[in-house]
């Protein structure tokens, strides 16, 4: 059997890239490109960064999300569950008091423009913005505040408030809960987690 040989002029698509989980943010950021969507006045930005923070969801399913997801009438629910698109179950997940305001003061626009999603695109072939959009936002909002881009992605996102809940308190499971893994292992995997920390969990809970 022939031995298949790869050019040596053919370089890794990842060369030069940094690869591998996304850093999740760190308080003071949240707090920094809170204050700059705020002072730019960019409400939809601002809708969509704290529900992102909220929510933990995946991109896949942070874009498609519709007005009847998260509102009752006029209002913006304090809880809300949607079907993941990766798994097929269920996931829950809060909007605090910062992300109902955010998002209320974004309907009035989505209303005037007769939108069902709670972020549309403005391209006429895709009803709501595409995952490559929302990594373009999140890329402008790291670099605003000087961090490196490339460190930063849409699953920073998900693992921000995922990985202080997990800080503050180190229940694994109720963060499995909160993204939505079926596995235990997955959660410890996704949060980065050194494996002597996860057995110092383990080894309080009695059974």
């Amino acid at each position: 059997m022939p031995v298949r040989c790869v050019s040596p002029s053919r370089q890794p698509w990842n060369k030069g890239l940094l690869v591998g989980q996304k850093k999740p943010l760190e308080p003071k950021h949240v707090w920094s490109i809170r204050v700059r969507l705020e002072i730019a006045g960019s409400k939809r930005d601002l809708a969509i960064f704290n529900l992102a923070i909220d929510s933990k969801l995946r991109a896949c399913d942070l874009v498609k999300l519709r007005l009847d997801d998260i509102c009752s009438g006029l209002r913006v629910r304090q809880r809300a569950t949607i079907v993941q698109k990766k798994t097929g179950r269920p996931v829950q997940f809060e909007i605090t008091e910062q992300s109902r305001n955010s998002v209320e003061a974004w309907l009035p626009s989505l209303r005037a423009a007769g939108s069902r999603y709670l972020f549309p695109s403005r391209l006429h072939a895709s009803p709501h913005i595409s995952i490559r959009q929302y990594a373009r936002l999140v890329h402008r909002w790291v670099e605003s505040i000087g961090l490196e881009r490339a460190v930063y992605g849409t699953h920073s996102m998900r693992r921000t408030k995922a990985a202080q809940i997990y800080r503050k308190t180190g229940n694994l499971r109720a963060v499995q809960l909160l993204l939505g893994h079926t596995k235990l292992e997955s959660t410890v995997r996704y949060l980065g987690i050194e494996v002597d920390d996860a057995l110092n969990i383990a080894e309080q809970i009695e059974l």
